[in-house]
């Protein structure tokens, strides 16, 4: 699939039909998200794969109650250990970079997800300390995405964007 209809198509899809996800494509999946750029090639990501219906349940609670997440067959949480980028690049490493590289390896998710067939969502609404607990993240460790991915059961249309000449600054402001 051609990255720019990869990220044309894409959309956030909060229903799951029960098929699970093969080891192969979460791994391919996986593989993009440890692809994306990083802050002196910190790489501060690690990813907690949760199956377990029960864990899912809390993740959900943490969540403010996204049941989608439940439904889906796996939710990769992207965590960021803070202390990888903030021993090269202190407070902000710690504040923002460690953030930047999180973010930038869920969109490659999102993407190779969409490419393989799969439907994804971008959770950020949730509380921390409780997903943190619920996937038992060691001091240092800060869940940051939940990404529930499975194949669809919906198609969204696509949601309106404010026209890019809107958006755009030549030089300055």
């Amino acid at each position: 699939m051609d990255v720019f209809e990869a990220i044309k198509g894409r959309r956030s899809i909060r229903g799951f039909k029960p098929e699970s996800i093969s080891d192969a494509d979460l791994e391919k999946i996986l593989e993009a998200g440890i692809s994306a750029p990083s802050a002196g090639n910190c790489q501060p990501w690690e990813f907690v794969i949760v199956r377990d219906q029960k864990i899912k349940q809390k993740l959900v609670q943490a969540a403010r109650g996204q049941s989608f997440l439940a439904e889906a067959p796996v939710v990769i949480v992207i965590c960021a250990d803070v202390n990888r980028t903030a021993s090269r690049y202190g407070e902000r490493g710690r504040t923002l970079y460690c953030i930047q590289d999180t973010a930038a390896a869920a969109q490659n998710i999102h993407l190779a997800a969409y490419a393989l067939g799969y439907g994804t969502c971008w959770v950020g609404a949730f509380d921390e300390s409780a997903a943190a607990e619920a996937i038992k993240a060691p001091a240092g460790v800060r869940p940051l995405i939940m990404i529930p991915i499975g194949k669809p059961r919906e198609k969204p249309k696509p949601t309106p964007r404010t026209p890019l000449r809107e958006r755009i600054h030549q030089e300055t402001f």
